[in-house]
């Protein structure tokens, strides 16, 4: 305890650090009261039926910060920078110039990348806000107020999509940790209050030991997200002696830490938002005049309201975006050319092409772990509420405890390297 305050303390008494953390507080506060104005003709009562009856909307609320909840100005949340971020990431696999740019030309290549991903941002706000709008008219959760209020409701809810993806970027620049994770990482702490107010108000008493079991679901889960969170596996790298000047260099002996999971919660971010455009889309079908658009939008919207379907699709993404992020944003061969010129080598290993096949061969088999338990704390909310409807309150699930105990991780790291800075 007497360490930690210590910590505290010192965090105070750095003023970069402090003015770090006092900015990102005051932008949280800012999003929170966006989060609080909603668009004009709201039904309360409807939207929250609504949102408890759709799966896939009811976690994008997680996402949005409760903005969704409440049909706020940023109801769509960072959710449209995401999917531009996707976008603009499976385009590097199709256009080699576009791979350069990202991973090649250093930090000048990567800011004209995050350009391009939020100028993709603003049109995919547009098609997420009129869809989502539309379809809260045809449920008379808004009402219909004529096309000039349409359009204005939606290009409100484009510029609060846009300011929130500004307000994220201002966070990772000038604040502490990644300013996008810390704004899901908010809505998602914000609704704790509420899901314990719901849990005491229809408090059950037959269902103690159920509630303990979930107790201790919650417990290990944070507990295996620490483990697998800070899992390395280490690869031996040697240093080759060399002279100079009458002089002998290296000779020692390092490791390169592999992660376990080193594509964190992109993945799960990735997946649900594929998952919410095909349902929104095909949602919209249902209100066209068209018989047979018509039926075809509403088969399709029923089978994905199966909760043991969308879990099941909700895996297979979570674990093929956890190899898709990691073939990304870890390139074995530019590793590999690196430890050649800096006259290393990995024991047992010779340089070059075989040492960026064996990493290639070391990545592959711990992201199979990684991806795997991704998928399956990605999973966990349908499947409880598949098999304990009566606590959907409980279910904000593994991919929460995730999101808040790898954000929670990040920044307490980043704290301790600007401590460590300090003191030095």
């Amino acid at each position: 305890m007497s360490k930690f305050i210590q910590t505290v303390k010192h965090m105070f008494q750095d003023t970069t650090l402090r003015g770090q953390i006092f900015f990102v507080l005051g932008l949280l506060i800012v999003f929170r009261l966006m989060g609080a104005i909603p668009v004009p003709g709201v039904n309360a009562a409807a939207l929250s039926q609504f949102l408890n009856n759709n799966q896939f909307l009811s976690l994008l609320n997680i996402f949005s910060g409760g903005g969704l909840s409440t049909l706020s100005i940023v109801m769509l949340g960072v959710s449209p920078y995401i999917t531009a971020s996707i976008i603009m990431q499976l385009m590097t696999m199709m256009i080699p110039r576009l791979k350069a740019m990202y991973q090649e030309e250093g930090a000048i290549g990567r800011k004209k990348f995050s350009q391009y991903s939020r100028l993709l941002t603003v049109p995919l706000a547009f098609i997420q806000a009129f869809g989502f709008i539309v379809i809260l008219q045809k449920q008379g959760i808004i009402l219909d107020l004529g096309t000039f209020d349409l359009l204005t409701n939606v290009l409100v809810v484009v510029a609060g999509s846009v300011f929130l993806m500004f307000i994220g970027e201002m966070m990772s620049e000038f604040g502490i940790g990644n300013g996008l994770s810390i704004i899901i990482f908010a809505g998602i702490v914000s609704r704790l209050p509420q899901e314990a107010s719901q849990l005491f108000f229809n408090f059950d008493a037959s269902q103690i030991p159920l509630y303990i079991g979930l107790l201790a679901l919650g417990l290990f889960i944070i507990a295996a997200v620490v483990y697998v969170t800070e899992a390395e596996r280490p690869i031996p790298v040697t240093y080759a002696k060399q002279v100079r000047g009458g002089k002998m260099y290296g000779g020692t002996s390092t490791y390169l830490p592999l992660r376990l999971n080193q594509a964190g919660v992109i993945p799960i971010i990735f997946a649900l938002s594929i998952l919410v455009l095909p349902q929104m889309l095909f949602n919209m079908l249902t209100y066209v005049n068209n018989p047979t658009i018509n039926g075809i939008g509403t088969v399709v919207t029923d089978i994905l309201k199966n909760q043991w379907l969308y879990a099941g699709m909700y895996f297979v993404l979570v674990f093929l975006f956890t190899f898709f992020y990691t073939a990304v944003t870890f390139d074995p061969n530019a590793i590999s050319e690196n430890l050649q010129k800096s006259g290393a080598f990995i024991p047992g290993v010779r340089p070059g092409v075989p040492t960026a096949e064996y990493l290639g061969k070391v990545v592959t088999r711990i992201t199979l772990v990684g991806g795997l338990f991704l998928g399956i704390i990605a999973v966990l909310p349908p499947l409880l509420s598949a098999i304990f409807p009566s606590v959907q309150s409980l279910t904000i699930g593994g991919t929460a405890l995730l999101i808040v105990v790898s954000v929670v991780l990040d920044i307490v790291k980043k704290i301790d390297a600007q401590l460590s800075m300090r003191e030095y």
